[in-house]
């Protein structure tokens, strides 16, 4: 995937003995991440702002869930967007015509947001004033959850049009997840998906995580996802 996050050395078991100094190099990129990603939470903490790192595969649906989640509650909630893309602030202009503040990061060659891209906003851009910083991760099932971003809550989006077994398939972020949202159900009764059998693997890598099934498009579940952050605002 990138050079940087360590997924093509800690994915491949039939290095040589030479090459395993490859490993030691990701730990610590891994541990610098940590450090900083430990000082954002705390800034996070210090000014009361709810921080939510969004993840899936690109076109999942992450921006048109953010677009109207914006429409509905900026209003009620003071809502502040970071979103991460490897070219292009298209994302980031989609949510700012809804209403929103967005701020595009884009990370080039890289795979996935890092702690400090975050950190570089903070005070910045992410004013102390905020209640809810989204962060819309780079599309990518793999790398985004292996960098912690000091954020309070991963949430993990599976599109009905993706299929039944990406949890099986790309577990550690669906297992790190506390809340995993099934979009596009608009498009059920158009494919050849199982609920069951979706709801079945994420339970296999995930027990506890809550699990919502809504669309952007017929607004199905969005009241039960703005009941879940507003609920979360107040803890």
């Amino acid at each position: 995937m990138c050079g940087d996050c360590g997924c093509e050395v800690a994915n491949a078991s039939h290095f040589k003995k030479s090459e395993t100094k490859k490993i030691h190099l990701a730990e610590n990129i891994l541990q610098k991440n940590k450090n900083i990603a430990h000082k954002n939470s705390h800034w996070f903490e210090d000014h009361h702002i709810k921080a939510i790192n969004i993840m899936s595969s690109p076109g999942a649906g992450k921006t048109a869930l953010l677009e109207k989640t914006i429409s509905d509650l900026s209003e009620q909630i003071n809502i502040c967007t970071l979103v991460g893309d490897q070219q292009t602030d298209n994302d980031a202009q989609r949510l700012k015509k809804s209403g929103g503040m967005a701020q595009q990061i884009s990370t080039h060659s890289s795979c996935h947001l890092d702690a400090q891209m975050v950190a570089d906003e903070l005070g910045v851009f992410v004013k102390p004033e905020v209640d809810l910083l989204f962060i819309e991760n780079v599309g990518n099932l793999v790398c985004p959850s292996a960098f912690d971003l000091g954020e309070q809550i991963k949430v993990a989006l599976l599109s009905t049009t993706e299929g039944e077994d990406k949890p099986i398939k790309y577990p550690v972020l669906f297992n790190k997840a506390s809340l995993i949202l099934i979009t596009k159900t608009d498009l059920m009764p158009y494919l050849k998906w199982d609920k069951d059998k979706c709801v079945n693997y994420i339970r296999q890598v995930n027990s506890e995580a809550k699990i919502i099934f809504l669309s952007s498009e017929t607004g199905e579940g969005l009241d039960e996802w703005y009941d879940y952050l507003k609920g979360e605002l107040c803890v």
